[in-house]
C-alpha cells in the first residue's frame, strides 16, 4: 500500500511526493541516495526473469503456476519512468489536502457512507475501527473505488523487480503475488493495480493482502478487486485493527497552542497525557480542554505558521498505512469532514516553498559542517533532522520549530 495519479495520493511528510502508486509502496520506492542504474530490458529483463523462475520454484511456487502468472511478466518501461519520477516532485501539505480532502471527495465519502451504511456498521462490530476512517482510507486510496489501476500487478512487479533500485522488496512482493495467484485468490490475468503492485480497494501490496486480507462476503475468495468493496474495506479494517487500532478513540484535533509556546516540545518524540497539555493552555478550536485518549504529541506539519495537532495513538496505527505526516491527517481529516466535521480552522502559509530533494541534502550537509547530528545526509527530513534545524533556528534567534524552509537553508549557506 503506500500510492497517485487522478485519484490516489501518497506523500513523505510536508514535503510530500506526487507519484502515481500506492501509499504502502511509496515508502518502499522513494529516497534520496537510491541507485539509478538502468533497468534491465530486452535481453536482460529475460535472463532475469529465468533466474527468478528458478528462485521462485525453489520458494515454492507451483510450476503450473508460474506458467500462468510468468506470461503476463512483460517489462514496462513506463514503470521504470515512473519509479524515475518519485523523487523528483514534491507537494506542501496543504497542496496534498486541498486535494485529499478536497469538497468533491467529502460529498463523495459521505455518499458512500450513506450508501454502504449496513457494510460499514458490520465492519465497525467485527473490526472495532471507526468506519469513517475505513471510508477514508478508501477515499484517498482510490477515490471510493473509482480508480483502482490498471495495470497488470506480476508485470509491474517483474519490471520493478528486475531493477536495482529496490529490486529485493519488489521480488519479495512478486512471490508473495505468485502465493496469491498459487492459493487460487485470483487470476493473474484480472490481478491488476497501480504501476507500483498496489491493489485493489485498499491498494494492498501482495503481502499486505497474504497477511491482512480477509473474505468478509462469505463467498470463499478475499476479493479486494471486485465491485463489491466489501471484502476490500474489511480487509483494510482488519489491517488496522492488526497495528492496533484502539476503539472509539480519535486520530488527533486539532488545537490552538498559547503565545510563547516551547517548541522543544512538539514532535512525535515527545507524549504527554492530554491533562499536561491542558495545563500549558492548549485547546481544541472551540476553546475546549481535549479528553484524554492517552498518549498525545503536538504537531506542526507545516511550521509555527500553520495549523498544530494533538494526536493520539490511532494516527501511529494510520501511519502502518503510510508513514507520512500529510497521509495520516488526510485520511483523519477526511474521516471527520464525512462524519459531518468542518474543514480545519487554521490557514497554511501557503507563501512557502517547499525544499527539493536536492535542497534537502544540501541544507542536512550544511547543517552537519555545523556540528548537528541529522541522522545522516539523505534528503530526509527525521527527528534528527528536525532537532538539527531546532537548534540552528535558536541560535539564529528564530521560532525554533524544525520546519525546513528555503529561508532556513539561505541562512545556513
Amino acid at each position: 500500500m503506500l500510492t497517485f495519479a487522478c485519484a490516489v495520493l501518497a506523500a513523505p511528510a510536508c514535503a510530500v511526493a506526487a507519484g502515481d502508486g500506492s501509499s504502502q509502496e511509496e515508502a518502499a520506492v522513494t529516497g534520496a541516495g537510491d541507485i539509478l542504474t538502468p533497468a534491465p530490458a530486452g535481453e536482460g529483463f529475460a535472463a532475469w526473469l529465468d533466474g527468478f523462475r528458478a528462485r521462485a520454484l525453489a520458494a515454492g511456487i507451483a510450476p503450473a503456476t508460474l506458467d500462468r502468472a510468468l506470461r503476463h511478466a512483460v517489462f514496462l518501461p513506463e514503470v521504470i519512468e515512473r519509479d524515475r519520477r518519485q523523487a523528483e516532485f514534491t507537494k506542501a501539505i496543504w497542496d496534498y489536502l486541498d486535494i485529499a480532502v478536497s469538497d468533491e471527495r467529502v460529498a463523495m465519502g459521505r455518499a458512500a457512507r450513506e450508501r454502504h451504511k449496513s457494510l460499514i456498521g458490520r465492519i465497525e462490530t467485527e473490526f472495532g475501527v471507526d468506519g469513517d476512517i475505513v471510508l477514508a482510507i478508501w477515499g484517498v486510496e482510490t477515490s471510493f473505488g473509482t480508480y483502482m489501476g490498471g495495470t497488470n500487478t506480476i508485470a509491474a512487479l517483474a519490471t520493478l523487480a528486475a531493477d536495482p533500485r529496490r529490486g529485493r522488496f519488489f521480488e519479495d512482493q512478486l512471490l508473495a503475488a505468485l502465493r496469491i495467484v498459487d492459493s487460487g485468490q485470483i487470476d493473474p490475468a484480472a490481478m491488476t493495480g497501480s504501476w507500483a503492485g498496489a491493489m485493489g480497494h485498499p491498494q494492498f501490496m501482495p503481502s499486505s493482502f497474504l497477511a491482512h486480507a480477509v473474505d468478509f462476503d462469505g463467498d470463499g475468495r478475499r476479493d479486494i478487486w471486485g465491485a463489491d468493496p466489501a471484502d476490500g474495506l474489511a480487509s483494510a479494517a482488519a489491517y488496522l485493527r492488526n497495528h492496533g487500532w484502539r476503539t472509539g478513540e480519535p486520530w488527533g484535533v486539532e488545537v490552538t497552542v498559547p503565545e510563547g509556546f516551547d517548541f522543544a516540545l512538539s514532535g512525535v518524540g515527545v507524549t504527554r497525557p492530554a491533562a499536561f497539555w491542558a495545563a500549558l493552555g492548549i485547546r481544541d478550536t472551540a476553546g475546549r480542554v481535549i479528553p484524554d485518549h492517552g498518549p498525545a504529541s503536538i504537531l506542526f506539519p507545516a511550521g509555527h505558521r500553520g495549523a498544530a495537532f494533538m494526536i493520539f495513538p490511532n494516527f501511529h496505527v494510520i501511519e502502518a498505512y503510510n508513514p507520512a505526516d500529510a497521509y495520516v491527517i488526510g485520511v483523519g481529516h477526511l474521516a471527520d469532514r464525512i462524519a459531518g466535521g468542518g474543514p480545519l480552522v487554521h490557514a497554511w502559509p501557503r507563501d512557502l516553498r517547499v525544499l527539493t530533494p536536492e535542497e534537502r541534502v544540501e541544507l542536512q550537509a550544511r547543517l552537519v559542517a555545523l556540528g548537528h547530528d541529522t541522522g545522516g545526509v539523505d534528503g530526509r527530513i527525521g527527528p534528527k533532522t528536525v532537532a538539527a534545524i531546532m537548534a540552528f533556528q535558536k541560535g539564529q534567534g528564530l521560532v525554533p520549530d524544525g520546519f525546513a524552509t528555503p529561508d532556513i537553508l539561505a541562512r545556513l549557506r
